[in-house]
């Protein structure tokens, strides 16, 4: 019995020795899992926090300068990091972390770019363009539906 101790306490031993011959790569690999995780929270916290505004806006705009017409109002849908159209003309635009905008609108002739802010359930900002070829500017006001 004494040589069937032995084996095991030799097997033990290699064991360890080989486990610990892994230990460098099993490291790296966790190293290297790390900030894909890390990489992998910071993308759900963005998405919350941009996600934060998803929804329709009913934008209403106002003209401070030029022969256009004030009082149009025109819905967005903002979803995720997008703003489009939610319903007739063009609409591209982006939206920050922070809730700036910047968005591009055409309606056939007329077309029109602005930015602003968003925050809660409100927002207000500037825009301009050529609306029925007219150069005009002004404000614009949004409400979250």
């Amino acid at each position: 019995m004494t040589n069937f101790d032995r084996s095991i306490a030799r097997f033990a031993t290699f064991s360890n020795l080989r486990a610990l011959r892994w230990l460098p790569l099993i490291a790296a690999l966790a190293a290297g899992a790390a900030p894909a995780t890390a990489d992998a929270a910071t993308r759900t916290r963005r998405a919350t926090v941009v996600g934060a505004y998803d929804g329709i806006w009913n934008t209403v705009f106002a003209t401070t300068r030029g022969n256009c017409s004030s009082g149009y109002s025109v819905p967005f849908t903002v979803r995720g990091s997008r703003v489009t159209s939610a319903g007739g003309g063009r609409v591209s635009g982006s939206i920050s972390r922070g809730g700036g905008v910047a968005v591009s609108v055409s309606v056939g002739a007329s077309r029109a770019s602005g930015g602003g802010r968003l925050v809660g359930n409100s927002g207000a900002g500037w825009w301009s363009g050529i609306i029925t070829g007219d150069r005009c500017s002004g404000t614009w006001q949004a409400t979250r539906s």
